[in-house]
């Protein structure tokens, strides 16, 4: 029964590299989060002209990064919940599990807004190009 012993350890450090790796991944998440949603912000401000800022399509952008953050991060956690069942491990499990779920929720949402608007702003520009002829484009 040594041998299994051995195998139970591998699976502690196999479980910690893995814990470490998914952090490291969620941590990345962020900062290319950061950085695209910055590049997109000053992209609109060049191109604004008088047009409302689309703080939406910023939230989106970031948010969807926030979101496959957590999900690299409810990974670890719950690799770190597998090695030590404690009470404030599951505490966190749970806790990022729910926000993660109401992240996803409310992008979800959020989304199918900016779609439907994308479509009846499609769909507006053709009536009008319909009625209009190709001229007035």
């Amino acid at each position: 029964m040594a041998w299994l012993i051995h195998i139970e350890e591998f699976f502690f450090v196999l479980a910690e590299v893995g814990q470490v790796l998914l952090e490291a991944i969620a941590i990345l998440c962020i900062f290319i989060g950061i950085l695209t949603t910055a590049q997109l912000v000053i992209k609109l401000l060049r191109r604004r002209q008088g047009v409302p800022f689309p703080f939406l399509q910023v939230r989106l952008r970031f948010g969807l990064w926030l979101a496959m953050a957590l999900e690299f991060q409810l990974g670890a956690d719950v690799l770190t919940t597998t090695i030590s069942p404690g009470r404030e491990e599951l505490t966190r499990l749970a806790v990022i599990a729910v926000i993660r779920t109401f992240l996803n929720y409310f992008l979800n949402k959020e989304m199918e807004t900016q779609v439907e608007l994308r479509e009846q702003a499609r769909k507006h520009n053709y009536q009008s190009l319909l009625a209009n002829g190709p001229e007035s484009e």
